[in-house]
């Protein structure tokens, strides 16, 4: 007599979902649009002196000597958003070595296509705000939030052909890299030498592991948190710390193993699901109230809107069109000019890195109300359009299999 099949326990119901959910591709941009709205209502709602306060409510943490006391908006952005340039470093890393940028030719057409897709959006920001002190939030519509972009693509699953997605991952990889330049370069005020040299120490001992092949992730670890530690005091953003520490682990260890790889596949749900979620929930909440209706015209939420949605895909579009003309590099594979100009369109959506480089071109509270719904309108233009323009322009499989 066959046995009976135990029955699930709630649990277990619960954990077969949630690893389902995971699994899905575009989960992680759903989860972060879910946190963003879920701000927003908070923000416009009775509840929304409970959500200042939650923003507000002070961590404190100590290893040692080591002190840290900030609001838990700040411990999002400078502490739990570490880990998420720690996976951004890693990525570059791996496209670098063994992906898409890891050949002069092959890097050429995103480099040329994501150096376009970051100027012309800084100089229509420019158009809108020069001469004023809203200048300094020129680099905000000059980024791309791969997590969206890359989840759009998703939800169309088959229909985009391999060359597009690997095309849309190497020009958000670059476009991250240029981000974290103009973080370091642009939006530092001063310098700690005790921090610097430190920070410089901790590279140097990260460097020698490499060269000896050492994939022992607790030593990793404490560099790391001691690199962080060491260029939060130095004056540069300490999410820079996240960057370094990706891109110096090694590929390959002396046992042959790669511990970059161990590294992307233990973080990468920890960003998708907990940090870029908490970063969207604390930073989305824009309040309309006492707002007028012109806010949504004022020059930094004009000038992000249009660097994003028109800026981006004119400068994507007319950068990879020029190379392929001019015979420099060929069209990706199975591609048409529709499609590649939706890929241009999607690399319009600026969500979180937007957002992060607004956080730090303006102190306070004067600029943060425009900053939010420029970012917002740009990137949801950019995020429907796109996916239109590249449904419209791709077939189900189903369709393509018939011709």
């Amino acid at each position: 007599m066959a046995k009976k099949k135990a029955a699930q326990s709630p649990f277990d119901r619960v954990n077969a979902i949630w690893s389902r959910f995971i699994g899905y591709e575009p989960a992680g941009g759903i989860t972060i649009v879910v946190f963003a709205v879920l701000a927003m209502v908070l923000a416009n709602s009775p509840l929304h002196e409970l959500y200042e306060k939650f923003l507000h409510f002070h961590v404190a943490l100590s290893f040692g000597p080591v002190h840290l006391d900030q609001s838990f908006q700040h411990f999002v952005n400078d502490a739990l958003m570490a880990i998420f340039f720690l996976l951004v470093g890693l990525e570059i890393k791996r496209e670098f070595v063994l992906g898409e940028l890891s050949s002069f030719r092959r890097a050429l057409l995103p480099f040329a296509a994501a150096a376009a897709g970051m100027g012309i959006p800084a100089l229509i920001y420019a158009y809108f705000n020069l001469g004023t002190e809203a200048m300094n939030g020129w680099a905000i519509p000059a980024a791309t939030d791969i997590a969206f972009a890359i989840g759009i693509l998703a939800i169309l699953g088959s229909r985009v052909p391999i060359a597009l997605r690997v095309l849309l991952v190497a020009i958000a990889v670059i476009d991250d890299l240029g981000a974290i330049l103009i973080i370091a370069f642009f939006y530092t005020d001063s310098f700690s030498l005790i921090g610097l040299w430190g920070a410089a120490g901790c590279v140097l001992a990260l460097v020698i592991l490499n060269l000896y092949g050492v994939g022992n992730t607790p030593v990793y670890v404490i560099l790391g948190l001691t690199l962080w530690y060491f260029i939060f005091i130095s004056g540069l953003h300490a999410t820079i710390a996240g960057v370094i520490l990706g891109m110096l682990i090694p590929i390959r260890d002396a046992k042959g193993k790669s511990p970059l790889t161990k590294w992307e596949h233990s973080i990468a749900n920890w960003v998708a699901f907990l940090i870029l979620p908490l970063f969207a929930f604390s930073n989305a909440g824009v309040s309309f109230l006492g707002l007028s209706a012109d806010i949504l015209f004022t020059p930094i939420s004009l000038g992000i809107a249009a660097g994003l949605f028109v800026g981006k895909q004119v400068g994507i579009f007319s950068a990879i069109y020029l190379m392929i003309k001019s015979k420099l590099v060929p069209m990706p594979k199975n591609a048409t000019w529709p499609q590649i100009y939706a890929i241009a369109m999607l690399c319009g959506i600026g969500f979180t890195i937007s957002l992060f480089i607004g956080n730090l071109a303006f102190d306070g509270n004067a600029f943060d109300a425009p900053v939010r719904i420029g970012v917002l309108g740009g990137s949801i233009l950019s995020a429907v359009f796109g996916y239109i323009i590249m449904r419209l322009a791709t077939k189900p499989p189903e369709a393509k299999a018939k011709r």
